[in-house]
């Protein structure tokens, strides 16, 4: 039996190379996840809070620089071929690993559970709305978190297929939306000086609101072909996926002066059409928070098939969203994201410019248990996050970008690149004192 027959996940090591894809099909999953329900949610807070110009103009340069961002941490995953916690793995060493990959997938299926109860509360809208029919969200939150589930299962190519067929049927539905919405009604007189954003805060928003995802960029890229297939699919997919549906928020909240997605459908006839949008748009992004979070504890438990811990933990996760227990896990998972910010700028400056765990991994060399100047780095890391964090989840006394989770990722970038090279120079050193004294 081939070893992809057994294992179609690879989540403990690197992915074949007759597996690994070119970049239409990461793109098409890149765009997919760009194209969520958050992404509507945030076109219409800038509507509110800007004139159509500056609104859009935000929504470009949040989504440049969002794409940027995802693009440097997706090199270190087509480079190594592995998942974003078996990189952690050699940067942090086998133990110091385990608490990250702990914190992500706690963190992940916590947000797999808000998604599918925000799917829900919007279905039961439209359903209640357009047909009056009256079904508990609880029902709703089960069926929407098992039929996701399903596709995280089968993992990166299933969530290939589902992107591949499903973005450009969503991508004209969307559109229809769009036109319809302008057609109907007019946008209106833009009034100057009234903006409640300022355009460096409205910028923040929209980049704190992927940074997180930016950081498990590897798991996507790890099946790219080659560096260049990575960086075309994150790039153009995280940049085209944000800028259309953030664009199409604020152009379709501005015209018909709500923010309201459902009410939009419901107003413009787009029931049906809105229920598939709603299905679509939290589909590949849910499948693709339940795959990663498998990633995650596979580290933790490397004894339990892939497929068997995708499904206990689909489970759990569609759980959450039943019992509602979503509704107050957003504050606890604000507290995690506090832990997690530093690590995407601590694996990045380890594979840029310090070099050393990965040149470990490279000559084969097995993993170290503990990687010391890693710890600091993200101890670091998350003192900072914390103190430009704001309460009651930090302490929020300074800011460096005025993004928190940003703080925390340059900060760790900055503090493993200067210890990481001070040590490599020791090292050096000694060994060029060593060869002196043999000579």
């Amino acid at each position: 039996m081939k070893p992809e027959e057994k294992n179609l996940n690879f989540e403990l090591e690197e992915v074949p190379k007759h597996l690994r894809r070119t970049w239409f099909g990461m793109f098409s999953i890149l765009v997919a996840v760009g194209c969520d329900l958050a992404s509507v949610m945030l076109g219409g807070q800038l509507a509110n809070g800007m004139s159509l110009s500056n609104a859009i103009l935000v929504a470009c340069v949040g989504a440049l620089i969002t794409a940027s961002l995802c693009t440097i941490c997706a090199i270190v995953g087509s480079s190594t071929n592995l998942s974003t916690s078996m990189i952690t793995k050699y940067v942090f060493g086998k133990y110091g690993a385990l608490p990250f990959s702990l914190i992500t997938g706690i963190s992940l299926l916590g947000w797999y559970g808000v998604q599918v109860g925000f799917f829900a509360d919007n279905v039961q809208t439209l359903l209640q709305g357009y047909f009056g029919l009256a079904i508990d969200i609880k029902l709703l939150c089960f069926i929407g978190g098992m039929l996701m589930m399903t596709t995280s299962i089968y993992g990166f190519r299933a969530m290939e297929k589902l992107s591949v067929w499903s973005v450009p049927f969503l991508l004209v539905l969307l559109l229809i939306t769009l036109f319809l919405g302008l057609k109907n009604y007019s946008l209106p007189v833009e009034i100057k000086n009234l903006e409640s954003f300022t355009f460096g805060s409205a910028v923040s928003i929209v980049i704190s609101g992927y940074i997180l995802g930016a950081i498990l960029q590897p798991d996507i890229s790890r099946w790219a072909k080659s560096k260049k297939d990575a960086i075309i699919s994150t790039f153009f997919g995280i940049l085209l996926g944000q800028i259309f549906m953030i664009t199409l928020a604020i152009l379709l909240s501005k015209a018909m002066r709500t923010d309201d997605m459902m009410r939009i459908f419901l107003t413009l006839g787009l029931a049906i059409p809105g229920i598939i949008i709603l299905t679509l748009t939290q589909w590949v992004t849910t499948t693709g928070n339940l795959y990663s979070s498998s990633l995650s504890f596979s580290l933790v438990f490397e004894k339990i098939p892939k497929k068997l811990l995708t499904i206990i933990l689909g489970f759990i996760a569609t759980g959450t969203a039943v019992f509602g227990i979503f509704e107050n896990f957003i504050p606890f998972l604000e507290i995690l994201a506090v832990f997690i910010a530093p690590v995407g700028g601590i694996y990045v400056a380890e594979f840029f410019l310090v070099k050393t765990e990965f040149k470990r991994y490279q000559n084969r060399v097995e993993a170290q248990k503990i990687v010391v100047h890693s710890i600091i780095s993200w101890v670091v890391g998350i003192i900072v996050t914390y103190l430009t964090t704001s309460q009651p989840t930090g302490l929020q006394l300074f800011s460096l970008t005025t993004i928190p989770s940003l703080d925390g990722f340059l900060t760790g970038f900055a503090v493993q690149a200067v210890i990481g090279k001070l040590l490599n120079h020791r090292v050096s050193i000694q060994q060029s004192y060593v060869h002196d004294e043999k000579i």
